[in-house]
Formats: C-alpha cells, sequence, structure tokens
C-alpha cells in the first residue's frame, strides 16, 4: 500500500475538549456548525461533530466525525489526529488516521503506516482493514444532537435584554443575573414558542465516519489520549 501524505492546507477543524486514558472506558466529544466563510461555502469541509471514546475491553479506540453534507467530497481528505503520552497535556507521538473518497463515495483509509483499507464502507459492519487493525464506516446517520434553535435564541434573547437594562459585569466581561433572569432564561432554553422543546435537527442525517482501531496503534506515546479532527484540501 502506498503511504498517503497530508496536505499542509486545512480547512476545518475540531478538537475533542479533554483527553482519553487508554485501558478505560472514556468518552469525549465536541460539537461546532458553521464556521468560517470558506468551510459554510462547502458543506463537505464542515465538521459537526467529533466524538472518542475507548471500547469496554479497552482494546480499542472508537471515533467518530460527523460533516454538515450528506456526502464526503472528492476533493478533500478526512483527518483524525490522535496524539498520545505518558502525562495529561504532553503528548509525544502523533498518529494520524486519513480517509479520501471517490466520486462514488467509496472510501480509502490509512491507519498512520499500519493498516489500510479500500472500497464500499457505508455498510452497517463497516469494512475491515487489510492487516485487521482497524475498521471503517462511511456514510449517512441521524444528526445525533437535539439542538432547540429557537429556544436558543430566546434565552439568548433575554440575556442580552437583562444585559441593555443594565445587569452587572464584572471586570472580566462575565454577567451576573439575579435568580428571576436565571429562571427567564432556563425557561426559554426549556421550550419552543411557549410550548415543547423542538429539536431542529429532526431527521437530519449526516455524512458521518466511524474508525474503530486497536490502542496500540494509537497509543505509542503513552496511555493518555488526545484526539482531534480535521479537513484538509490537496
Amino acid at each position: 500500500m502506498q503511504r498517503l501524505q497530508l496536505e499542509p492546507r486545512w480547512l476545518g477543524v475540531l478538537v475533542v475538549t479533554g483527553m482519553l486514558f487508554a485501558p478505560g472506558i472514556y468518552a469525549a466529544y465536541a460539537s461546532d456548525h458553521l464556521d468560517t466563510p470558506t468551510v459554510i461555502a462547502d458543506p463537505a469541509a464542515d465538521i459537526g461533530d467529533l466524538f472518542a471514546w475507548t471500547s469496554p475491553d479497552g482494546r480499542r479506540l472508537n471515533v467518530a466525525m460527523t460533516i454538515v453534507s450528506q456526502r464526503f467530497s472528492d476533493r478533500l481528505q478526512y483527518v483524525f489526529h490522535v496524539g498520545s503520552g505518558a502525562r495529561f497535556g504532553e503528548t509525544t507521538a502523533t498518529t494520524s488516521i486519513v480517509c479520501r473518497f471517490d466520486a462514488a463515495n467509496a472510501a480509502e483509509c490509512w491507519a498512520g503506516d499500519a493498516d489500510y483499507v479500500r472500497g464500499d464502507a457505508s455498510k452497517p459492519v463497516g469494512l475491515e482493514g487489510q492487516n485487521r487493525r482497524f475498521r471503517v464506516f462511511a456514510g449517512l446517520r441521524d444528526d445525533p444532537f437535539f439542538n432547540n434553535v429557537k429556544g436558543t435564541r430566546a434565552a439568548l434573547g433575554t440575556a442580552a435584554a437583562a444585559l441593555q437594562g443594565g445587569a452587572t459585569v464584572d471586570a472580566a466581561g462575565y454577567p451576573s443575573f439575579d435568580e428571576a433572569t436565571s429562571q427567564a432564561i432556563l425557561d426559554r432554553w426549556r421550550h419552543t414558542d411557549g410550548g415543547p422543546a423542538t429539536n431542529f435537527l429532526a431527521g437530519w442525517k449526516s455524512a458521518s465516519l466511524v474508525i474503530s482501531i486497536d490502542l496500540d496503534v494509537v497509543a505509542t506515546g503513552g496511555k493518555l489520549l488526545a484526539v482531534w479532527g480535521a479537513v484538509y484540501q490537496p
């Protein structure tokens, strides 16, 4: 197999907020929709969500990335970077899991130098690498977030009105709301137009890239893992 080299120009990036302890059963996640104008103009380059967790038996790392578009681009590279180290915040090695797609959305993925896979990865079982060190799924899935957009906007509007009305702001710029205002903000956030909260993302399917990989492939620098995802343009 030919090793794919990453291109230097990246469009979208999302970092998992936290670190994983390889032998344990821990999870971390990050979410961010609609970024810079360049990314917004190409939904296939916009990372929506990033998840990472270890398997119950402590032998695999699972990572998942959702893309705002409903298909992957044949002009981009989708990458999970997994840093590893012996101390928190001090990674000493990084393994990159790189995937690209053809016009028919068939996947071609590299797990560092350890494994390689190519083909249709859209079936639920995914595709196993030639050396059986990782498995890849790439296809449509329902967006996992419950997003009450109208309620969130109403809550922000209530907070903004309180600030304009003279709510206290400390030296660092953080506001302090009284109990009544705080309760009003939470109430707006829990409802949609005064009724039960409605999921704006209900039925919204995203292109999802999911990898399950042997821990010893990505934990070469130590048992603490840090994960970030990126989209690169050749």
